[in-house]
């Protein structure tokens, strides 16, 4: 039996568009789950031997769904990213025409996305969020909706008819998935990396996020991601989940995770891999100071003090 992927499904989501265009996915057994939450969960039972879920959006920002997964439980990992352009189409049951649209539905995170759309053309319909896109194409299907924002692609998997196309509130919009494993060693770095992290402050005090963020910025390392989530301790407890640009393998990496990890109350690693955004020829250049190389001679310069030898 081969192994096999968990993903955000039922058949037809975006996500299921996104993970098809890695190369191991055509050896891999691809199982939709009807929430991330249940595919992340696969994962830790040992059901699936990696998950593919939605992560980020180029209009929203985080996905909460997908971050607070990642921030509580038995630790994952992440492995891959996917970046994805996204437009919509409204699928609607043949013969329905837009005024007779009165409910619609799709995933949470569509609804950022057309919001201005719906506005224009649908002034009066009701939203309700579904579990994915496909899903509310699906739910569409049973009557239950009658008309569903999702790719153009579900509506024949569903029966269903594209009414409008091409539907986005912001042009070149993006969706970024990620591949989730369990605990492992990561992947070489390529030269263009991506370290996430999630960091609980020790206590909260004047000062304490920039605290957090200075080990970043003293070793040249630039942010890609910093969205707050609430811990559940009550209201003003946060914690912090950062994308930041390099591997943990690089010497400016390790020494700021050091850093957080001496003054966080915890640090979670979620994993370094390669961008998706970016070869690795076109990578930022690093400042000066901050490449392995000169890490190396500042630690050889300190021995050689230590030593009498300066």
């Amino acid at each position: 039996m081969p192994a096999s992927y968990a993903y955000l499904g039922p058949e037809g989501t975006f996500t299921e568009v996104a993970l098809r265009t890695l190369p191991e996915a055509a050896t891999r057994e691809l199982i939709p789950y009807v929430s991330v939450q249940s595919a992340l969960d696969a994962v830790r039972t040992g059901d699936a031997e990696a998950a593919f879920v939605p992560i980020e959006n180029s209009v929203e920002g985080g996905i909460t769904t997908t971050l607070d997964e990642l921030v509580a439980g038995e630790p994952l990992t992440i492995y891959r990213e996917v970046l994805l352009s996204i437009t919509f189409a409204l699928l609607v049951r043949p013969g329905t025409k837009l005024a007779d649209i009165k409910t619609v539905t799709a995933h949470p995170a569509a609804q950022p996305q057309v919001r201005n759309w719906m506005r224009a053309h649908l002034p009066d319909a009701l939203w309700e969020s579904a579990a994915s896109n496909a899903d509310g194409a699906r739910l569409v299907q049973e009557g239950r909706y009658d008309a569903a924002f999702a790719g153009e692609f579900a509506a024949a998997r569903y029966g269903l008819v594209p009414l409008e196309t091409g539907i986005h509130d912001a042009e070149n919009a993006q969706t970024r998935f990620v591949l989730v494993g369990r605990p492992a060693r990561p992947a070489a770095p390529t030269g263009a990396d991506k370290t996430s992290v999630v960091l609980w402050q020790r206590d909260d005090h004047p000062g304490a996020l920039r605290d957090l963020l200075g080990e970043f910025a003293t070793r040249g390392i630039n942010l890609m991601l910093l969205q707050s989530r609430p811990t559940g301790a009550g209201i003003g407890n946060y914690c912090f989940c950062v994308d930041a640009e390099g591997h943990i393998s690089d010497r400016r990496m390790a020494e700021a995770l050091m850093g957080l990890k001496r003054i966080c109350l915890q640090v979670r690693f979620l994993g370094s891999y390669p961008r998706a955004d970016i070869a690795p020829g076109d990578a930022r250049p690093m400042l000066p100071g901050t490449s392995d190389q000169e890490f190396l001679a500042a630690s050889d310069w300190v021995t050689r003090c230590q030593d009498g030898r300066f």
